[in-house]
């Protein structure tokens, strides 16, 4: 009780030391408010450039967490000073609750698809090889539009580089699983594994920058390391091949100028100038998490480093170029139940935001450069009780009025059994006492209700922040699939890729036509 009586006590000072704040100074900070809301003026230009931000997993409460987490109740992050939000629907075909690879594909493609499979359209049942060779049902993205008008295109992910989320971007597959050989079924031999689609088929292939983890899916024989372990969560390639020798051959053989990079140090020596081409393979699994990188020159990038050099390489297509940019460790945090480090993953992604941000505005293309800021889906996190202000957001918040045991204000709705803090004690199952531990470190199991095999994710409505071209039209609930549409209108690629697009189009007639056809349905 002593750490929980410590951190309260931290609580009240920071209240106490605070300017008091009378109806005065909040009606001051309402003026504030409505003189920057007075000073927007929409953006009706087109986005030569595009930046997708997907912070996987994080959902409206692991926001407000962080942002509390970095400083205090009133403070933001800086995509939340982003001039237009809105909210999005993240349910898939046959969930309410979607996976990371459907998400993504209502996100990159505009249409909502099954669970678990990835860019193909929901005609395709899971594990469903043969339906998924139907070029009918294979999606087309905004990677496949901007590379067809001319643009470069990249991303950027502290996952494995064939993990859900990415994959949706170049791969067509009836299950985000089968990243290599290793894990598909003697069915499935008709279909090429995920992580081969990156390097031998379109859109992968001409993609200019990927960088993420993921080197035991793309080649056999893989170094392994304390610092650099095998992940026994994916596949491991058995079959002999080496994707990472494969792009690089076919690189040379079409005379294109490329870099493949594998440690920080490779990252901070590539020569921006004279390449056009990279990829960079920095784990044999998912990176990992920021506090537990590597920072030596020999170790592993953070999201900031990778999305800036991403960024120089694409600013010299005078075309512009659309980069996606995933932070794929705030969603492995909370799977895990460890809330802090999601919260630190997502300070994380946000300075890989504003560093975007102070590259764009430094090369003088901001302005013509839409960034979105998002997510994929939420996740089970609760911020709750009645904790005073300016307590640590990862410490106690009240005591339980029935059971009398202290509770954290962040808790999960389900978890593993490491979550699941509940004991037989005395022929009564009671609940472990949180107050008993260090509840603010790195790898505390936060508690939960439901015991289930990792922390699920949650089907609630998600954020959507924006900023540049066309960004005013993120303005309401919108479905998640509408974040595509709006990115292919905005840089006009894609079904706007014709100069003569426009929002006019939806005009009264063709909006009752769509209606009549979808009641016809």
């Amino acid at each position: 009780m002593v750490f929980h009586s410590l951190l309260l006590l931290a609580g009240t000072m920071i209240v106490m030391c605070s300017t008091f704040e009378d109806p005065e100074f909040w009606f001051k900070k309402g003026r504030v408010e409505l003189e920057a809301a007075f000073q927007i003026k929409w953006n009706k230009g087109v986005a030569k450039n595009v930046l997708l931000f997907v912070g996987d997993g994080m959902g409206i409460n692991t926001i407000t967490a962080a942002r509390i987490y970095k400083s205090l109740e009133n403070s933001s992050l800086v995509f939340e000073n982003f001039p237009h939000i809105a909210l999005t629907k993240t349910y898939c075909v046959d969930r309410q609750v979607p996976d990371s690879s459907s998400a993504a594909n209502a996100l990159f493609s505009g249409v909502k698809t099954n669970y678990e499979t990835v860019g193909v359209d929901a005609g395709v049942p899971f594990n469903d090889c043969q339906k998924s060779l139907e070029q009918q049902r294979r999606l087309k993205n905004i990677i496949t539009w901007a590379q067809e008008a001319g643009k470069d295109t990249g991303f950027v992910t502290t996952t494995r580089v064939t993990h859900a989320t990415p994959s949706a971007l170049y791969a067509h597959c009836p299950n985000r699983r089968w990243e290599c050989e290793d894990k598909m079924p003697s069915s499935a031999a008709q279909c090429k594994d995920i992580a081969r689609q990156l390097v031998e088929d379109e859109p992968g292939k001409s993609i200019n920058v990927i960088m993420g983890g993921g080197r035991q899916c793309m080649m056999t024989n893989i170094n392994v390391s304390e610092s650099d372990p095998r992940d026994t969560w994916s596949c491991s390639r058995k079959d002999g091949r080496d994707l990472i020798k494969h792009w690089i051959d076919e690189k040379k053989r079409e005379g294109l100028r490329h870099a493949y990079l594998s440690t920080t140090d490779d990252l901070n020596k590539l020569d921006i100038d004279n390449v056009d081409y990279v990829m960079g393979i920095f784990a044999n699994g998912h990176l990992k998490l920021d506090h537990e990188r590597d920072r030596t020159p020999r170790g592993m990038p953070s999201l900031s480093q990778m999305t800036e050099t991403a960024l120089k390489v694409l600013l010299k297509n005078r075309k512009g170029f659309l980069l996606v940019v995933e932070g794929g460790m705030i969603d492995q945090s909370h799977h895990r139940g460890y809330a802090r480090d999601a919260l630190d993953e997502t300070i994380c992604f946000e300075a890989a935001v504003q560093a975007s941000i102070d590259l764009l505005k430094a090369r003088g293309v901001l302005d013509t450069s839409l960034i979105i800021v998002t997510s994929d889906h939420g996740h089970s996190l609760a911020i709750n009780g009645n904790p005073p202000r300016g307590n640590n957001i990862l410490g106690i918040s009240e005591t339980s009025r029935d059971d009398g045991v202290p509770f954290t204000t962040l808790l999960y709705a389900t978890g593993d059994r490491n979550n699941y803090q509940f004991e037989s004690r005395d022929g009564k199952v009671v609940r472990k006492d949180p107050s008993q531990e260090d509840t603010t470190r790195f790898g505390y199991h936060q508690q939960s209700v439901v015991v289930t095999d990792e922390a699920l994710h949650d089907g609630g409505d998600v954020p959507v922040y924006a900023m540049g071209p066309q960004a005013h039209l993120f303005h309401r609930v919108h479905e998640q699939t509408y974040v595509a549409h709006v990115i292919a209108y905005a840089a006009k690629i894609g079904h706007f890729a014709s100069s003569t697009a426009s929002y006019t189009t939806f005009g009264p007639l063709t909006i009752l036509l769509s209606c009549i056809l979808l009641l016809y349905k």
